[in-house]
């Protein structure tokens, strides 16, 4: 799920959905997030969107050892930005933002999120190299350049994943930020990975 609220994730009809993993591709309200890990009790990643606050973690280095640091972001939900965790089976990566349009936290240029990309490829391959698995699901805030038809500088995409692509053959890409006003979104694929773009929520089967 992604940018929109989703009425339909309220009131009885949640209780006919029995996902495994609930994963928010960004510009959710944190409590929306907080009800629904509750309310599923399963796990919850997300990545933040260029409308979310900042939720990069606190530098503790110079707090005090008895003295607890909260967690930025929505409560019991794991932030997979710039990460590659295991969750439910998978292997989940993350990289949140958007092209960066204004001032802001969660915001990058096409240079800094090949950084941020380059980084995140070279730990997956170290990963599979060990472990001999593959990247499954790959979340993003903003979509690969190229796949959509924004044109705007804000909403055109990142090249960058393009490249995670390419080089980790992820199973499936999830991403919001180009809201489709209603209109029904395709699902589309790219060197054998599926993309999905979550607005306002998709049931998805692996």
């Amino acid at each position: 799920m992604a940018d929109e609220v989703d009425d339909f994730l309220y009131g009885d009809k949640l209780e006919t959905l029995r996902p495994d993993l609930i994963v928010s591709c960004g510009d959710l309200p944190f409590d929306y997030l907080e009800f629904l890990v509750t309310s599923l009790g399963v796990p919850l990643v997300y990545v933040p969107g260029n409308h979310d606050p900042n939720v990069k973690p606190i530098d503790t280095t110079f707090v005090a050892l008895d003295h607890r640091v909260p967690i930025p972001g929505p409560e019991g939900c794991d932030n997979v930005d710039g990460r590659i965790t295991e969750v439910q089976g998978l292997r989940v990566a993350g990289l949140g933002g958007s092209l960066r349009y204004k001032d802001g936290p969660n915001q990058y240029t096409q240079a800094q999120m090949r950084w941020r990309a380059l980084n995140l490829e070279l730990r997956a391959r170290l990963k599979r190299a060990r472990s001999g698995r593959k990247l499954d699901v790959f979340i993003t805030h903003a979509p690969p350049f190229g796949v959509t038809q924004s044109e705007d500088a804000a909403h055109v995409g990142f090249v960058a994943f393009d490249r995670i692509i390419e080089g980790l053959r992820p199973l499936l890409l999830l991403h919001g930020h180009v809201h489709p006003y209603g209109k029904s979104q395709a699902e589309r694929r790219a060197n054998g990975t599926r993309i999905i773009n979550a607005i306002p929520s998709r049931m998805i089967e692996i």
